[in-house]
C-alpha cells in the first residue's frame, strides 16, 4: 500500500493584516514581475519577494494565478525544511514569500565545495520527505547559496505536491535528484559516488519521452507564442540587446574586449552597464559616438565603464559573476565568490570607478 505523506497545518496567508511595501524590481518577464521588499505584519518586518502578476496580459493571467497558488502550496508544506522561504501572503494578483540573502549557483560557482551539494542533498531529502516535487532544478538559478553557506531551493512554480509516494513521486524524485547531480558533476565531480554516477547515467522513462516529444511542445508555446525565454535571473534586455551591444563596443578602435551586465533601475526596468577593457586614450564619447554610428536605433548601455584589464578566470573567461554583483552594486556579496588575487586586483580597480552607485530602487505601493 502507498504510504500517505504528512502534511504540515500552516498558518494562513497574513495578507489581511500585512503590506508589503517595494524596495527594488529583480526581474520581469510575460509572466509575472519580481520584486523585492519588505513585509509588515504583527509580528514586524521581514525581507520578502512578491510575485507580482497583477498587470500580465489578460490571457496570460490565468496561467501566471496557476503558477502562484502552485507555489504557494508547495512552500507551505515545505515550511519547516529549514531549505525553503516562508509564504507571508496569496492574493490575487500576487504572492509574497520570504528572502534569503545568497547568490544563485550559477553566480556562486561552489567549485570543489562538496559540503555545499551535501547541504544541497539534504535539503531536497527534507522537500521529498514532504510529498513534493519541485521539477524545475535543472536551472542553476533555482539553488541559491545561502550567505551562511547553506543551500535553499527556490521557484516552486512547476512543483508538484503528492498525497501519497506513489510510482509518478518516485519518478519526478528521482529527477529531482539526477538535476542536482548534474550541477555537483559541473562544479564538484571529484565527490560523486558510485551509486551518483550510476543516476546520472540513467534517465527516467518519462524524461525521454519528455524530451522527444512534450518539451518541444512546452518550447513552441513558450519561445514562439508567448515569447518567453529563460533569462537566469537576467532582464530580456540584457539577454536580448547585450550580445549585440557587446561586440559593437568589442570592434571599436583601441577596444580589446567588452562585457555587458545588466541592473534594476527606476520606474521598474532594467538598464545595461557596458565593462570595456581598452587603451588608455579610448573616451566614453568615442565609444557611444561608435555605437551610435555601428547600432543606430539601438538605445545604447546606461553605463559604459573602461577598464585597463578585465578579471578573467584560468581558461580566459571573463568573470561575469564578479562583474555582475559590481553592476548591481552588491559588494557585500562578494565575499561570497572565491577569486585569485589577479582577479582581485583588476576587481579592485572597476569597483573604485563604478558607476552604479546604488542597489536600491525605491518607490511605495
Amino acid at each position: 500500500m502507498s504510504r500517505r505523506f504528512a502534511d504540515p497545518s500552516m498558518p494562513t496567508a497574513r495578507s489581511a493584516g500585512g503590506r508589503f511595501e517595494l524596495d527594488t524590481v529583480l526581474k520581469r518577464d510575460i509572466f509575472s514581475t519580481i520584486e523585492r521588499g519588505l513585509w509588515h505584519d504583527a509580528e514586524g518586518e521581514h525581507p520578502a519577494v512578491r510575485r507580482h502578476y497583477a498587470g500580465v496580459k489578460w490571457w496570460v493571467k490565468p496561467l501566471a494565478r496557476h503558477f502562484a497558488r502552485r507555489e504557494a502550496r508547495a512552500l507551505r508544506r515545505a515550511q519547516g525544511s529549514g531549505h525553503t522561504v516562508p509564504v507571508f501572503a496569496l492574493e490575487e494578483g500576487w504572492l509574497v514569500r520570504g528572502f534569503v540573502d545568497g547568490l544563485p549557483l550559477q553566480i556562486a560557482c561552489p567549485v570543489g565545495n562538496a559540503a555545499w551539494f551535501a547541504a544541497a542533498r539534504e535539503g531536497l531529502r527534507q522537500v521529498h520527505r514532504r510529498g513534493i516535487a519541485h521539477n524545475d532544478l535543472a536551472k542553476p538559478q533555482n539553488w541559491l547559496y545561502a550567505a551562511d553557506g547553506g543551500a535553499v531551493l527556490m521557484d516552486f512554480q512547476l512543483a508538484i505536491c503528492f498525497s501519497r509516494r506513489s510510482k509518478l513521486f518516485r519518478i519526478a524524485a528521482y529527477e529531482d535528484i539526477r538535476h542536482l547531480l548534474k550541477h555537483k558533476r559541473s562544479f564538484c565531480p571529484e565527490a560523486l559516488t558510485a551509486r551518483e554516477k550510476k543516476i546520472l547515467a540513467r534517465k527516467s522513462l518519462i524524461n525521454r519521452v519528455w524530451m522527444a516529444t512534450g518539451k518541444k511542445v512546452y518550447n513552441f508555446v513558450t519561445r514562439k507564442l508567448l515569447n518567453y525565454h529563460d533569462t537566469e535571473g537576467r532582464g530580456p534586455r540584457a539577454m536580448e540587446e547585450g550580445p549585440r551591444l557587446a561586440a559593437a563596443l568589442a570592434s571599436a578602435p583601441g577596444v580589446r574586449d567588452a562585457h555587458i551586465c545588466d541592473f534594476p533601475t527606476p520606474g521598474g526596468s532594467f538598464g545595461l552597464y557596458a565593462f570595456v577593457e581598452a587603451a588608455p586614450d579610448v573616451t566614453e564619447a568615442a565609444l557611444r559616438a561608435h555605437l551610435a554610428s555601428t547600432l543606430p536605433g539601438h538605445t545604447p548601455p546606461e553605463h559604459i565603464q573602461l577598464v585597463s584589464e578585465l578579471p578573467r578566470d584560468e581558461t580566459g573567461e571573463v568573470r561575469d559573476d564578479l562583474l555582475r554583483l559590481v553592476a548591481l552594486n552588491q559588494l557585500d556579496q562578494m565575499d561570497q565568490l572565491p577569486r585569485t588575487p589577479a582577479q582581485q586586483a583588476a576587481l579592485d580597480a572597476i569597483i573604485r570607478e563604478r558607476r552604479n552607485l546604488s542597489d536600491r530602487v525605491r518607490r511605495g505601493i
